[in-house]
């Protein structure tokens, strides 16, 4: 599996893009930057987008993305999330007023969009059995998914990875990733250093203290490669400093563009 860091960052500038990974070139972990940084040809390609909640910075460039799709005649993008996720897309953004209802357009026979929702916990086949998908809640100030994505079939064994989505500190998460076979990489959100620590408290996020902490609940894959995302460019060296003082060395921060192999 080939992972793609297209956006890991919390906030935008020239030099910052928003949540949003690429797994071989077609599914998508969140949307933040799929717009902004895949050619029209990389985002026709596109098949699926896996959404972890209903903030603007882990959806905005649906908007774009599909635009795109529909003239260049690309087909039906399946997004995948929670329904209660699913349902906030409904009423906010693909209404007809924020944004286009492309679950219409072209036309209600031959859509360009379609919302499907994901059962909590409940892996789930997506892309003719290419992944596994499981969302599982965590702790953020909306309805929020982590997901546990395998390579392959349900039990099938394929490498996976954890992506926490955006959570303070969260239990079950680590418990479900725990159990899960052949975790290869874990893509964890940190946004705030811990001078901002009650900010990151009442807006549901980590700082690396708190990340800390919850990384010390996993015991099977205690030493899985971590990539740090979400990271408000505003407090980004303090962070990054902090990051290194009191993570384990196993845990990098990424580079937009970067690209890692499971």
């Amino acid at each position: 599996m080939l992972v793609d860091a297209l956006g890991c960052h919390g906030g935008d500038t020239p030099r910052h893009k928003t949540s949003a990974f690429l797994l071989d070139g077609r599914l998508a972990l969140d949307a933040g930057a799929l717009a902004s940084m895949l050619t029209i040809e990389q985002q026709c390609a596109l098949e699926a987008v896996v959404v972890s909640h209903a903030h603007l910075d882990h959806v905005r460039d649906l908007a774009g993305v599909l635009d795109n799709r529909v003239q260049s005649g690309a087909g039906l993008l399946r997004v995948y999330a929670p329904a209660e996720t699913i349902a906030v897309l409904k009423a906010h953004f693909f209404n007809g007023l924020l944004w286009p209802d492309f679950t219409r357009i072209p036309s209600v026979d031959a859509p360009s969009l379609a919302l499907l929702p994901l059962a909590w916990e409940q892996p789930e086949s997506l892309l003719d059995g290419a992944f596994t998908v499981t969302a599982v809640p965590v702790t953020h100030t909306i309805d929020c998914a982590g997901f546990v994505v395998a390579a392959g079939l349900p039990g099938g064994g394929g490498a996976a990875l954890g992506y926490t989505g955006d959570t303070g500190p969260t239990d079950r998460f680590w418990e479900v990733l725990d159990a899960t076979p052949n975790v290869r990489l874990l893509l964890a959100e940190v946004s705030l250093p811990e001078s901002q620590g009650h900010l990151a408290r009442l807006s549901g996020h980590h700082t690396p203290t708190t990340l800390a902490n919850d990384l010390a609940k996993l015991r099977v894959h205690s030493r899985v490669d971590t990539l740090i995302y979400h990271i408000k460019p505003v407090f980004e060296a303090e962070t990054h400093r902090e990051i290194a003082r009191v993570l384990p060395s196993n845990v990098h921060i990424p580079k937009l563009g970067d690209r890692f192999r499971l």
